[in-house]
């Protein structure tokens, strides 16, 4: 044990690392979105994209020091909790132990169902509000006045959602332990620690890292369907929707093989976005957001393992 709080010492001793190369993205991605609204050129988006392609690589290896600090933090706080109910190894051949060790592991796909769910609800609503102010604001510029969009508004939403969407994932991290000890008693508690720590590294690093490449992929499709119409326009002099007419009867089945590939691409990228809506949330809210599963759910257990050990109904029914 003490070798692993170490261990986990060291990880977290190499944190101005790991938080140096977690900001280098959001960095590049805000830098690209004050581009695009200050009306820089598209050669100016194209430079950020690339530097946000990095930024998402080196985001996710950012969060891998934070999940494998947190495994070790919530392998040295497992330790303490079996101390402190005066265990010395956790049989998972018992079936009070095996049965938490399958709820520890079905934990961090539940909270993460939770937390993509809120990012969806809160998205949709935002998505719904920016709408109705959109209306709103094409309604006082045909009468003639000024209209500045609502921007409170959307802060507002998000605010209130991180919120209030969080009270279930919370309430099942606080929970789950406690419940299970209370009924179980503490070797189920065991059981469930250790299932909730082995499934959520696991869980942790698939979703920074499919929700990095899926963001990459969506750049990447983007920048392959600027380069065809440049290179269409450029063949051409024009783009897709000028000049059709004449295009067609110069050659219309070069046109139309142009036009084809160039309707590939824009599927490929509405696919893409499809992908990105699942990966942000992957990799910027469910990802990093495990972390505090695995040490919560063990600070909770560790704090009430005394009480735990002397007051279940397990312990209460052998006496009976």
């Amino acid at each position: 044990m003490y070798g692993i709080g170490l261990s986990a010492l060291g990880m977290l001793g190499s944190l101005p690392v790991a938080l140096s190369i977690d900001g280098y993205g959001p960095i590049s991605d805000n830098a690209g979105g004050i581009a695009e609204m200050c009306g820089l050129p598209s050669s100016i988006r194209d430079k950020t994209d690339a530097l946000d392609a990095a930024g998402n690589t080196t985001a996710a290896i950012g969060k891998g020091f934070a999940i494998g600090s947190a495994c070790l933090v919530g392998l040295a706080l497992f330790g303490a909790f079996i101390t402190r109910v005066g265990q010395n190894t956790v049989n998972i051949l018992d079936p009070i132990a095996f049965g938490g060790l399958l709820m520890g592991a079905m934990l961090p796909y539940a909270f993460s169902a939770f937390t993509m769910k809120a990012v969806g609800d809160a998205a949709i609503e935002m998505m719904n509000f920016i709408i109705k102010d959109y209306n709103e604001g094409d309604e006082k510029r045909a009468r003639g006045e000024e209209h500045t969009p609502d921007y409170d508004g959307c802060i507002a939403i998000s605010t209130q959602a991180s919120l209030r969407m969080m009270i279930a994932p919370g309430a099942l991290v606080l929970g789950s332990p406690l419940l299970a000890g209370f009924i179980f008693g503490p070797m189920a508690v065991a059981g469930l620690l250790a299932g909730s720590i082995t499934s959520g590294v696991q869980v942790a690093i698939s979703a920074s890292n499919t929700g990095g490449a899926w963001d990459n992929c969506k750049k990447e499709i983007e920048k392959q369907r600027q380069a065809h119409k440049k290179r269409f326009k450029k063949e051409f002099d024009c783009s897709y929707d000028d000049n059709i007419e004449r295009l067609l009867k110069e050659d219309e089945q070069k046109y139309k093989d142009w036009k084809a590939e160039g309707d590939d691409w824009k599927e490929r990228k509405v696919a893409a976005v499809v992908g990105d809506t699942v990966g942000d949330p992957l990799k910027d809210t469910s990802g990093p957001a495990i972390n505090i599963l695995i040490k919560l759910g063990a600070i909770t257990s560790l704090v009430f393992g005394s009480y735990i050990k002397d007051n279940n109904a397990m312990k209460a029914w052998s006496a009976k």
